[in-house]
C-alpha cells in the first residue's frame, strides 16, 4: 500500500475532482465530512478540506483511492457547494453516456429530457429522496389549489403549511433534519445560491404536472434562528386562464352588466379597490381578456404590472405586459408613461399608490384612454378619499373617475362533505371562494358631489340610492343562499349582523 500523509498546503486550488475520487468516494461521504478532490498530480490526490474535517477521513480517503494524498483548508460552505456541482456534473454525464449509447440521441436532445423530467412533479425516475419529497410537496399544493408552499424550520419540527383559500393550514410536519436539505433543493430549483445562508435570496423556476400542465413559481428564502425558511408563491397557469370568465369569479348578472358597460366606455377610470388578497387583480385580467376579445383586435391594451401574474395573451388576443423593475428604474409612474407612448386604447396599472402615478393615470383617462387600476381601500365610496388623500384635486377625481369596484373573497361550503368538515377541506366544511363585490357607478349625480368634495358617507348614501348593493348586504344574500357561512362573512368583510 502506498505510504498516506497529511501535508497542508498553505492556499487551495480550484482543479476539477480525479476521477478516481468521484468514483471511489460517495457523495454522501464527501458532503457529510467536507472533502473533495482538487485534482492528482504526479500521483498525489490534493484534497481540500474543511477546518472541521477530522484528520482520520483524509487518511481513509487515501487508503481507498491507494495513493499519497496532501490536504488544504477551504471554506466549509464553499466545499459544500463544490462537493453537490462535481457529483450532479458526474451524474449528468452517466445519464448523457448511457442515453447516447442506448439510444443515439444528440446530447442537446439529452439535455432537454434531463430537464423536461426534472421538472415534471409526476416523474420521479433517478431522483434522491428529498427531490422526491419536494417533488410530492409541490404536487399536493398544486392539487389542492394552494396559492403559496411554506417550509419552516422549528427547533423539534419542519412544520409544512398550504395557503388555500386565502389561509394557512398546516399540512406535514417534518423530521427537522430534514429542513436544510428541502431549502437547498428548492434553492437549486431556483438557481439560487446554496451556499449563501445568511442573507435572504429570490428565485424563480417552472414545474410540470404531465406534459400539458405548467406551474410558475416564486421563491424567496429567509435566514431565521432556527435555519432558513422558504415560501413558494405557485402561479397555475391553466387556473388564470380558467378564470378569464367573470361569472365564474360570482359576480352578479346585475353587477357585471354596470361593470362592463364602464368597462367597454374609451376613457375614464376605472378602480378596483379592496385589500391583498381579495381578487382584484384577477378579476383585471378576466376584464381585459373581455375587451379585448370584444375589440377583435383594433385596440391596444397594454398593462405595467408588479409582478405579471398570468400570461394575457394568446387564443387571438393581444395585450401587451411589462413588468416593474426599481432596480432598472421602471415603476408604475415611470412605466405608465412609457406606455401612454405606445398609443394605447386601454391601459391596466397595477396599482396606484402615490400621487405622481395618480396623476399620470388621471391625464391619460382625459386624454382619451380607458385606464384600470387597483387601490387599497375597505369600500368603494372610500377610492374617492384615497384620490383626493394622495394629492388630487376633486373636481380632476370626479371628472375623470368612471367607477369603483370593491371586492373579497369568501370560501364557500364545501358540498362534498356539506360543510361538516373533511380530510379534503382541512375538516373546515369551506373549499374553494367566490367574490363579493360592490359597485360604485359614477354617474353625473356622483361625479358633482365628488368635484365638491363629498365625503365617503354622503358618496355611499347617494350611491345607495342609485342601486349600490353594499358588501355586507351582499354577504347576507349569499348566507342566505347556502354559499358560505355567517362566521366567514364576518371574518373576510368585518360586518356584524343585527
Amino acid at each position: 500500500m502506498t505510504a498516506i500523509t497529511g501535508e497542508v498546503e498553505p492556499k487551495p486550488t480550484a482543479d476539477a475532482p480525479s476521477a478516481e475520487f468521484l468514483e471511489l468516494i460517495s457523495h454522501d461521504f464527501a458532503r457529510r465530512h467536507l472533502v473533495l478532490s482538487a485534482g492528482r498530480n504526479d500521483g498525489v490526490e490534493r484534497l481540500i478540506v474543511s477546518e472541521d474535517t477530522p484528520p482520520d477521513v483524509v487518511f481513509n480517503v487515501g487508503v481507498r483511492l491507494g495513493v499519497r494524498t496532501t490536504a488544504q483548508q477551504a471554506e466549509s460552505e464553499e466545499i459544500a457547494r463544490r462537493v453537490d456541482q462535481a457529483y450532479e456534473a458526474l451524474q449528468q454525464d452517466n445519464n448523457h453516456s448511457s442515453l447516447t449509447e442506448e439510444f443515439g440521441l444528440d446530447p442537446a436532445d439529452v439535455e432537454t429530457l434531463i430537464a423536461d423530467a426534472d421538472r415534471d412533479l409526476l416523474s420521479t425516475g433517478g431522483k434522491g429522496p428529498v427531490v422526491k419529497l419536494v417533488d410530492a410537496l409541490l404536487f399536493e399544493a398544486v392539487s389542492r389549489g394552494a396559492s403559496d408552499l411554506h417550509i419552516q424550520p422549528l427547533p423539534e419540527r419542519v412544520e409544512v403549511r398550504m395557503r388555500v383559500d386565502g389561509l394557512l393550514r398546516t399540512a406535514h410536519t417534518l423530521d427537522p433534519r430534514l429542513a436544510s436539505g428541502l431549502v437547498s433543493r428548492i434553492k437549486v430549483m431556483g438557481r439560487m445560491d446554496i451556499a449563501e445562508r445568511r442573507v435572504p435570496q429570490d428565485g424563480r423556476a417552472t414545474v410540470t404536472v404531465g406534459s400539458d400542465r405548467s406551474i410558475d413559481l416564486r421563491i424567496s428564502t429567509l435566514p431565521t434562528n432556527h435555519g432558513e425558511r422558504a415560501v413558494l408563491r405557485l402561479l397555475d397557469n391553466s387556473a388564470g386562464r380558467a378564470l378569464y370568465d367573470l361569472t365564474r369569479l360570482g359576480m352578479p348578472e346585475e353587477v357585471q352588466q354596470r361593470y362592463l358597460d364602464r368597462a367597454s366606455r374609451s376613457n375614464g377610470i376605472v378602480l378596483l379597490s379592496g385589500p391583498t388578497g381579495s381578487g382584484k387583480t384577477t378579476t383585471l385580467y378576466a376584464t381585459l381578456r373581455w375587451i379585448a376579445e370584444r375589440g377583435a383586435g383594433e385596440l391596444n391594451v397594454m398593462t405595467v404590472e408588479d409582478p405579471i401574474e398570468y400570461e394575457l395573451s394568446g387564443h387571438g388576443v393581444a395585450i401587451s405586459q411589462s413588468q416593474v423593475n426599481t432596480k432598472k428604474g421602471v415603476t408604475f409612474a415611470s412605466g405608465l408613461r412609457h406606455i401612454l407612448r405606445q398609443d394605447p386604447d386601454v391601459v391596466m396599472v397595477g396599482e396606484i399608490r402615490d400621487l405622481e402615478t395618480a396623476r399620470i393615470a388621471i391625464q391619460a383617462s382625459l386624454t382619451g384612454h380607458l385606464v384600470f387600476s387597483t387601490i387599497h381601500t375597505n369600500d368603494s365610496a372610500s377610492a374617492v378619499t384615497r384620490l383626493v388623500d394622495l394629492g388630487i384635486e376633486p373636481y380632476l377625481v370626479g371628472a375623470s373617475l368612471s367607477a369603483v369596484l370593491a371586492q373579497r373573497l369568501v370560501r364557500t361550503v364545501h358540498r362534498a362533505c356539506n360543510g361538516a368538515g373533511c380530510e379534503t377541506c382541512f375538516g373546515t366544511g369551506l373549499l374553494g371562494r367566490t367574490g363579493l363585490f360592490e359597485l360604485l357607478v359614477v354617474d353625473e349625480r356622483i361625479g358633482s358631489l365628488i368635484s365638491d368634495g363629498a365625503s365617503s358617507a354622503g358618496l355611499r348614501a347617494a350611491a345607495r340610492e342609485s342601486g349600490l348593493h353594499t358588501l355586507e348586504e351582499e354577504g347576507l344574500r349569499l348566507i342566505r343562499d347556502g354559499v358560505t357561512t355567517e362566521a366567514e362573512i364576518r371574518r373576510v368583510a368585518s360586518v356584524g349582523f343585527a
